[in-house]
């Protein structure tokens, strides 16, 4: 692909993040103009691709579900259908069913909760049930590293998870409190325990502006916009902020540990109707099925939206994220991960060769018309 071709690609990051549009340009600045910035070049070719991978993101229009609703002699807490932002809201979302599980409690129902499904809103939920007091068990078909969280792939940045014509005001409530809550959680999980650090990202574009993060724009922390000549990249502008990159295959199985180690339980199980659930010796259950709540609790609003992942060669020097393209790419220890496809009900896992294809042209484009 070639440098203008790569251009019309430009606009938004696949991963959701919405860049300014009709910001204008920013004024002239003061003193001589920076230096270029120099950054470490992804290689990217199709024999450093030491795997493909599908995942199905769990969407719903109107937004993540956390409510409590009652079978009988059971009570069901709902936290599931969060889109494409999972990973980014998982903490904040945990707790507030953790909250609707305190009131349970409180009045006067069980400390002992099963947990439907064992990826990020699963392992986050039970952990924080235990930091109340209370107990919990984890039924799930999957177990990390075989879960939908597994595939993610972890900036912080929680969008493609709602739209906008269809949410409520509630519900955005909801939205920003829950995210908010985890991008505060998260912080104090910063280093190599959980995989969690800080990094810089470059939104690219082709014309000025800062990012356009609407209610969350305070969360994305030192924000730049580069002018051409002071970045690499084959795009007039580069939007520069810092947020941060949680690395799934290193913190979910830390959160499993931290789970197990104060008495957590769990069983290999899959629910595979509603009586199963009702069935379950305990008569309080936090859901976090994702896409299994359309069948469980006949949820027609949720579909699967498709994403596929290239990973590359490890490569420790690139220290950066990229948007834009119609693609992205992150930097892990397991790997460098692109992305960028986005297939709405879509429910095969299947890795297609176009869509692969596809990924590493937009991405080889980036990095070999630059001037890293």
């Amino acid at each position: 692909m070639d440098r203008r071709a790569f251009l019309r690609r430009g606009g938004a990051a696949a991963a959701g993040l919405l860049l300014g549009a009709g910001c204008g340009v920013r004024p002239l600045r003061d003193g001589p103009t920076p230096a270029p910035l120099r950054l470490a070049p992804v290689r990217v070719s199709p024999d450093r691709v030491i795997r493909t991978v599908a995942g199905l993101r769990p969407y719903r229009s109107e937004g993540f579900v956390v409510q409590t609703e009652r079978f009988d002699e059971t009570t069901v807490i709902h936290n599931y259908g969060h889109g494409g932002g999972g990973i980014s809201l998982a903490w904040g979302s945990s707790e507030l069913a953790a909250e609707l599980a305190e009131e349970v409690v409180r009045n006067g129902g069980p400390r002992h909760f099963a947990v439907l499904g064992c990826g990020i809103m699963g392992l986050t939920t039970a952990r924080l049930l235990q930091d109340r007091g209370f107990q919990a068990t984890i039924y799930a078909r999957d177990l990390p590293p075989h879960t939908t969280s597994n595939v993610g792939g972890g900036q912080w940045s929680p969008f493609s998870v709602y739209s906008s014509s269809a949410a409520s005001p509630t519900f955005e409530r909801q939205y920003e409190r829950a995210a908010r809550i985890s991008h505060r959680y998260y912080q104090d999980l910063a280093g190599p325990r959980y995989g969690v650090r800080w990094i810089r990202n470059f939104a690219l574009r082709s014309s000025p502006g800062r990012a356009r993060t609407g209610m969350l724009e305070d969360l994305f922390l030192d924000q730049e916009v580069l002018d051409p000549g002071e970045h690499p990249f084959p795009t007039p502008y580069a939007a520069r902020f810092t947020t941060m990159l949680v690395e799934p295959n290193v913190f979910l199985p830390a959160v499993m540990d931290d789970f197990l180690l104060r008495g957590g339980r769990v069983v290999t199980r899959e629910m595979r109707d509603l009586d199963e659930v009702l069935a379950l010796d305990q008569s309080a259950v936090v859901n976090c099925t994702g896409l299994g709540s359309r069948a469980l609790f006949g949820d027609d609003q949720m579909i699967p939206i498709k994403g596929e992942l290239v990973v590359l060669l490890p490569q420790p020097e690139v220290d950066y994220i990229t948007l834009g393209g119609g693609g992205y790419m992150f930097p892990r220890s397991d790997g460098i991960v692109l992305g960028g496809s986005n297939e709405r009900g879509e429910w095969s896992l299947d890795s297609t060769p176009a869509v692969v294809e596809r990924i590493l042209d937009r991405n080889r484009a980036l990095f070999d018309d630059g001037t890293f």
